[in-house]
């Protein structure tokens, strides 16, 4: 089986200043904290998946260490049969990456000369270049903003011309930080829609890491959890759902009460995350409640002009598992 990224027993660590008074003032203690503490994934030649963790979490230290910015204190970190940190000359020309707070474009010149400086560094033919500006234009509609300074663009606007540049010269692996920030509705669903275009068609590998879990449920089926430095869960993301969601979501929109005692008694015995004049939402413990019953009871007691279930949303879990500190 063939593997675009295998990392093993990665540990990186950071030297942390602890702040002090009197002497310790002007020689502050030094503590080492592990960021990326024993992680160890592969992941296979043009997988989608999600690499997901809080703030802290080691998310943004473990890419840096697939993409060669930094050493690993140990393990091993091998991407295309490259170590990337020691190769990274050869590596670099055959990934692309996107942060969303270190532009890849240069802040005062046009885009349109930033995509062909990118041309000229990785040897595009001036046929392909051409061929992928119209490409990029058609998905991402970036040609009304290839004559513009990048300083003047929306952060939106700067994610999609990011994302043409990181792909200019169809790297197999594709690194990216929050692609859909800063974008509308319309735009976030184009995107979405473009990487997994590039995804199937191209098969490119695709590491996302994002705080968009409506990003992570369109685009991929696997996700990383990691907390601390360390790796809580590895596995499909209907798996984890199907582990972790014990509750159901129950939104009524009513025009009135039949009985305003049984409701309130009703709402009592769930958890109640929103209520107002003619609106109600609920999360129902199913391992306490027959939902069935639950639904019965509101047509009770209230006048029902609309009502929904759901599954919670995926942040909803990741938030109970971050809780908790691990999968259970």
């Amino acid at each position: 089986m063939d593997y675009d990224i295998i990392v093993e027993n990665v540990v990186k660590s950071y030297v942390k200043r602890v702040p002090g008074t009197g002497i310790r003032r002007i020689f502050p203690k030094k503590e080492k904290v592990r960021a990326v503490d024993d992680v160890s994934f592969r992941v296979k030649r043009g997988e989608f998946f999600a690499y997901v963790g809080a703030n802290g979490s080691g998310k943004t230290t473990t890419i840096k260490m697939l993409t060669g910015i930094l050493i690993p204190e140990s393990g091993s970190v091998r991407c295309l049969g490259f170590v990337p940190h020691k190769q990274r000359i050869k590596y670099v020309k055959n990934i692309g990456v996107v942060f969303g707070q270190k532009s890849l474009l240069w802040w005062d010149l046009p885009v349109i000369e930033s995509l062909k400086l990118y041309k000229d560094i990785y040897e595009v033919s001036d046929a392909d270049f051409k061929e992928r500006l119209a490409y990029y234009d058609k998905i991402l509609a970036i040609g009304k903003l290839l004559d513009k300074q990048v300083r003047k663009l929306s952060f939106g606007e700067r994610m999609r011309c990011e994302v043409a540049a990181s792909l200019l010269h169809k790297p197999k692996i594709l690194f990216l930080d929050e692609p859909t920030v800063g974008m509308d509705v319309v735009a976030k669903e184009e995107m979405r829609n473009f990487l997994r275009e590039i995804n199937e068609k191209e098969g490119t590998t695709i590491m996302l890491t994002t705080h968009d879990m409506g990003d992570i449920e369109a685009l991929c089926k696997r996700i990383i959890l990691l907390d601390n430095g360390r790796v809580i869960y590895d596995g499909l993301l209907s798996d984890l759902k199907k582990k972790y969601v014990h509750s159901k979501n129950i939104t009524i929109i009513y025009s009135g009460f039949k009985d305003k005692k049984f409701a309130d008694e009703g709402l009592k015995k769930v958890g109640v995350i929103k209520h107002k004049d003619g609106y109600i939402r609920m999360s129902v413990d199913l391992t306490k409640h027959d939902i069935k019953k639950v639904i019965s009871d509101i047509i009770k007691a209230v006048e029902v002009v609309d009502i929904s279930v759901e599954e919670p949303e995926l942040s909803e879990i990741v938030s109970k598992i971050y809780k908790a500190g691990k999968v259970q």
